[in-house]
């Protein structure tokens, strides 16, 4: 999961209104940043590692072209830190220099890889976006939605990439639209293609529109147009971008995130009700729900817990140390409101376990006499090939495991999660679109072998001519 924006803004500087969506999409990712501008046939990459704070600068030395293209970045292939920032460069020998900005999972990035390294290609990194920069140098055409497509076209997996080249900026999501992508329209004859939503109003553009699965739009001097379209696939939005990633604000195939939340907490009072006198929530993505919870209970809603506002999401820390040492410092409790109180602790999700445990303990030591912990979304229980860090069911606690046996390793006395049935009402309209619940229920979009990895054949000879 990364966050990336595409700006095309005549009579304004592009990179200052990528940088402004960026600092909106900042939940997507918090490893790196990074904005490309193009001056005549020169891309200019500015990025480093932290958040778009430290890794940008207010305002750039000299204006930057006609468009710009950002990236804000959540590792799931590859190491951390500057040298994996993107956007990346991309030099084409007909069609000269571009920069590309990724977010998703190339699930067959490796064999891609071994294939390229085998004609002679060479990399620099160990992301899988180097991969799709190599096949689009590669890639035959006479212009860039053509080299575009035949590039992505030996790729399986989740993308919404963005390609910056001289002529203006191309986006494309998968054909089954696993990651959220959007186009906004900007006063006067500016465009903006973002991965959410929420990044439009902060620099005063409007939603228009979702760009569709396998769609391929390009902003230019001439406006907003689609180039492309790959062949047809069952929609799959993550529903993982519903449950936690995207932001309450914003829209996601006409479902507002927020209310989505809102009606999971209310499913889950009907389904998973709890003897207790106060409910509270996980801060952030836990509140709305619990909220809503408690409202359906008739229970008061309590904020014991109080988040660090200036750490940033757990579940985006790479390693497991890291993520707990995060948590503790990012969680602190109100013991006044929970002393001799039986509480309900509702989250938006317990994938590793780790914030579940220390939530609970601090409940604990402030004096709650029991805590059951309530889930607004159903048990993690399969890993995700797209774009989201859960590599292995080892990582999971509820894998394997039976409802009491998490209940006890997280310290509560007593565990539900909202059933799948539940979830996929709360997020109506999207259901209608389709949703990927595969952490969920195991039933993968693509191909999965029995050793638990994703596999897609491609056709060898599709594949040499697209490369």
């Amino acid at each position: 999961m990364c966050g990336v924006v595409g700006v095309h803004a005549p009579g304004r500087d592009p990179r200052d209104l990528a940088r402004a969506a960026l600092v909106a999409l900042q939940h997507r990712g918090q490893e790196s940043a990074g904005i490309a501008t193009l001056l005549g046939r020169q891309v200019r990459i500015e990025s480093d590692a932290g958040l778009v704070s430290h890794a940008l600068s207010a305002r750039a030395e000299q204006p930057g072209g006609r468009w710009a293209i950002g990236h804000t970045r959540y590792s799931t292939s590859g190491s951390t830190g500057a040298a994996n920032a993107q956007p990346f460069p991309v030099v084409h020998p007909r069609l000269g220099p571009a920069a590309l900005a990724y977010n998703g999972n190339a699930v067959n990035a490796a064999a891609v890889r071994r294939d390229l390294e085998r004609r002679g290609a060479r990399f620099v990194t160990d992301v899988d976006t180097e991969v799709l920069v190599r096949l689009l140098e590669r890639a035959d055409g006479d212009d860039w939605p053509t080299v575009l497509a035949a590039a992505f076209a030996g790729i399986a997996g989740a993308y919404s990439c963005l390609l910056l080249t001289a002529t203006g900026v191309l986006a494309t999501r998968d054909p089954h639209g696993f990651r959220p992508l959007c186009l906004g329209r900007l006063p006067g004859d500016g465009w903006v293609v973002a991965s959410e939503s929420c990044a439009l109003g902060p620099i005063g553009a409007r939603l228009v529109r979702e760009v569709a699965p396998g769609e391929t739009v390009e902003l230019d001097q001439a406006g907003c147009r689609t180039v492309h379209w790959a062949p047809a696939e069952p929609s799959s939005l993550c529903m993982f971008e519903l449950v936690y990633f995207a932001r309450p604000d914003s829209l996601l195939s006409g479902c507002e995130v927020g209310g989505a939340r809102m009606r999971m907490g209310e499913e889950l009072a009907r389904e998973a009700p709890a003897p207790a006198d106060c409910v509270s929530g996980v801060p952030d993505s836990g509140v709305m729900a619990a909220v809503a919870y408690a409202a359906s209970m008739d229970l008061p809603y309590v904020p014991a817990l109080v988040r660090n506002p200036h750490l940033g999401r757990t579940f985006l820390h790479p390693e497991p140390s890291s993520r707990e040492q995060q948590v503790r410092m990012k969680l602190s409790v109100l013991p006044r409101s929970l002393r001799g109180r039986r509480v309900v602790l509702l989250d938006d999700s317990l994938v590793r376990g780790t914030t579940a445990q220390v939530a609970v303990r601090l409940l604990r030591e402030a004096g709650a006499t029991e805590v059951h912990v309530r889930i607004a979304s159903p048990a993690v229980t399969h890993p995700c090939f797209m774009g989201v860090d859960i590599a292995t069911r080892r990582e999971l606690v509820a894998a394997g495991q039976p409802v009491s046996a998490v209940a006890a390793e997280i310290g509560a006395d007593s565990l539900a999660y909202l059933s799948l049935a539940g979830l996929r009402r709360a997020a109506m309209p999207a259901t209608a679109d389709g949703l990927c619940s595969a952490c969920f229920d195991g039933r993968y979009p693509v191909r999965v072998d029995g050793n638990g990895t994703l596999e897609r054949v491609l056709d060898a000879d599709r594949f040499r001519a697209a490369s």
